[in-house]
């Protein structure tokens, strides 16, 4: 299920024509990151990880779409951000990947 999330976000990235081609060659890069450090989690930490790729789905397809709703948007990067807080000692590298993916998006010129 998270790999089809991850993947889910991919497509919506790709196809999405409020999205720059540079945000978009750097976000699928922080995609592909998510999924590599998520995938460890999930075996662990199954709950979390579904926690983690769904926000980030959100914040994607807020982020994504031709009219953006920035309150909404401003809510899903919070909660992605929340959902990795406690993996913050144990896993640096999720936490860092999920913060520069909140980050990209709330800059995106919203």
């Amino acid at each position: 299920m998270l790999q089809e999330t991850i993947s889910k976000i991919e497509g919506r990235i790709r196809n999405s024509g409020a999205v720059n081609d540079t945000h978009r060659a750097e976000l699928l890069k922080l995609l592909g990151q998510l999924r590599d450090e998520i995938a460890p989690l999930a075996k662990t930490h199954q709950e979390q990880a579904e926690s983690i790729a769904a926000f980030a789905d959100v914040s994607a397809q807020e982020a994504t779409r031709a009219k953006k709703n920035p309150a909404t948007l401003r809510h899903s990067i919070s909660g992605l951000e929340s959902s990795v807080g406690e993996f913050e000692k144990s896993h640096p590298q999720l936490v860092g990947i999920v913060n520069r993916i909140a980050s990209m998006l709330a800059n995106m010129g919203i």
